[in-house]
């Protein structure tokens, strides 16, 4: 795969709720995290034979579609086909950094990537569809979403996904 030599030796800054605006910081502290029970790898075939969508959670969608509200659990539909320069960002945060998005859209949305491995044989193939959630909201909010997304997921054939957080 190719890589971005202007992206190479940039040091990755990771926000401490310390270094945060006192509010912010506050806020985040008060999310409750889910407790999950320990799922087990399951078998599958190889990555050569799976069908592979895209799901991020940058608050990304097409031009003209409606953007990410405070809260919403709700997910965007980017066809595979969407020229990277119709893709938007509008996560809601104060805290989140856009100029990584801004350089390299594939930080948050590796389409090129997914792409070189379609090409190289790397894996089958590519979902016709891909999927964006807004990082900033209680889990509860997108469950109803999740289920339809899978659903979705399942008529297209996906049978693997890579979960971009963001």
């Amino acid at each position: 795969m190719s890589s971005r030599a202007g992206n190479r030796g940039r040091k990755l800054m990771v926000k401490r709720l310390s270094d945060m605006p006192e509010v912010e910081a506050h806020h985040l502290r008060r999310i409750e995290c889910p407790a999950f029970d320990d799922t087990p790898a399951l078998p599958g075939k190889p990555l050569t034979g799976r069908r592979v969508a895209l799901i991020s959670t940058a608050g990304l969608h097409r031009r003209g579609d409606r953007p990410f509200r405070p809260g919403d659990g709700s997910y965007r539909v980017i066809p595979a086909e969407t020229p990277t320069r119709d893709l938007v960002m509008s996560h809601i945060s104060v805290n989140f950094d856009r100029t990584g998005f801004q350089q390299d859209h594939n930080v948050a949305f590796p389409i090129d990537r997914l792409r070189e491995l379609v090409e190289e044989g790397v894996i089958g193939s590519m979902a016709s569809m891909h999927y964006s959630f807004m990082g900033a909201f209680p889990p509860d909010a997108a469950e109803p979403h999740a289920q339809h997304l899978a659903g979705l997921l399942k008529q297209d054939a996906v049978d693997a996904a890579l979960l971009v957080p963001v």
